[in-house]
C-alpha cells in the first residue's frame, strides 16, 4: 500500500526497530530521504524506498504530491504532532496526580502525547492515602505508576509520604514533584500578567489568599479556569514542572 510521507506521521523501520515521526524530507545522492525523530528528540535518516510499518502494517512510502516544504506541527508539549494514527489502547501503567486541576493542566499540555503513548492520568483526590492506593494497585514491571505530588520539598508531609511509598516500591513506582504549594504556581507569572505569585501567610487557604491579594474573582474554580485559559504551550510553565512530568512519562512508557 502506498502512503504519502506526511510530516508528523509515525513510522517504524522493521529492520532497525527505529520508531519516530517524520520531521522532514530531502533529496540526496541516493534519492529522496525521510528524517524520523523519536520521542527523545533523536533523529535518523532513511531512504524513502526503505521498508516501513504504519500502525504495524507494511507500507510503501511515497513523496507527497506536490512535494512542498512543510514545518513539523508540534503539540503543546513541543513534541512532533502525530498524524494518521489512532490513540493507543491504554497501557496498564498509570500517571497519578493529586487533584483535578493537576490533571487538567497535564491534559492541556501533554494530552496529545499521552493518547499516542496510551497513558491514562488519574486523580488521587489528595495524597494522604497514597501508600494504600499503591498497594491496592500492585505495581509490577509492566504495570508501573508515575506519581506527581505538589510541594515535594524536604521536611514536608508530601516528602514523608513519598519516602514511605518508595521504601516498599523502589523499582516499579516513581514519585516526583514540584516545589510549589499548588500547581497554580507552576504557571509562569508573566503569562498571567503578574510580576510574581504572592506570599500567603500560614493559616490562610493558599488559593483564596492569592485571589484576595491579586484582586481576582472570589471563586477559586473560576480563577483556575482563567489561569488554564492562558496556558497554551510548555513555554508557559516553569521548568521544575516540565522536567518532572517528562521524567514520569518516560518511566511509565519504558
Amino acid at each position: 500500500m502506498q502512503v504519502p510521507a506526511d510530516i508528523g506521521m509515525v513510522l517504524e523501520c522493521p529492520h532497525t526497530g527505529w520508531c519516530g515521526a517524520i520531521v522532514g524530507l530531502q533529496k540526496g545522492p541516493g534519492g529522496w530521504g525521510v528524517n524520523l525523530e523519536d520521542r527523545h528528540g533523536r533523529r535518523k535518516m532513511f531512504l524513502l524506498t526503505d521498508p516501513f510499518l504504519l500502525e504495524g502494517e507494511p507500507i510503501a512510502l511515497v513523496r507527497p504530491n506536490p512535494l512542498a516544504p512543510a514545518a513539523a506541527r508540534l503539540t503543546a508539549s513541543g513534541s512532533v504532532a502525530v498524524v494518521n494514527t489512532r490513540a493507543r489502547v491504554a497501557r496498564a501503567s498509570r500517571i497519578w496526580v493529586e487533584g483535578k486541576q493537576d490533571a487538567e493542566l497535564i491534559e492541556k499540555i501533554w494530552g496529545a502525547d499521552l493518547r499516542v503513548e496510551g497513558v491514562v492520568v488519574e486523580e488521587l483526590g489528595g495524597a494522604d492515602d497514597l501508600l494504600r492506593a499503591v498497594r491496592d494497585f500492585n505495581p509490577s514491571f509492566d504495570r508501573r505508576i508515575g506519581i506527581l505530588l505538589d510541594h515535594l520539598v524536604p521536611g514536608t508531609k508530601e516528602t514523608r509520604i513519598a519516602d514511605s511509598v518508595l521504601a516498599e516500591y523502589s523499582e516499579d513506582v516513581v514519585v516526583l514533584g514540584h516545589p510549589y504549594v499548588d500547581v497554580w504556581q507552576a504557571v509562569r507569572p508573566s503569562v498571567l500578567g503578574i510580576e510574581s505569585w504572592p506570599t500567603i501567610p500560614k493559616g490562610t487557604p493558599w488559593k483564596e489568599g492569592v485571589c484576595a491579594k491579586l484582586g481576582w474573582v472570589d471563586d477559586t474554580s473560576a480563577a483556575w479556569r482563567a489561569i488554564l485559559a492562558k496556558v497554551n504551550t510548555y513555554a508557559d510553565l516553569e521548568p521544575s514542572l516540565l522536567g518532572r512530568v517528562e521524567e514520569i512519562i518516560d518511566f511509565v512508557t519504558a
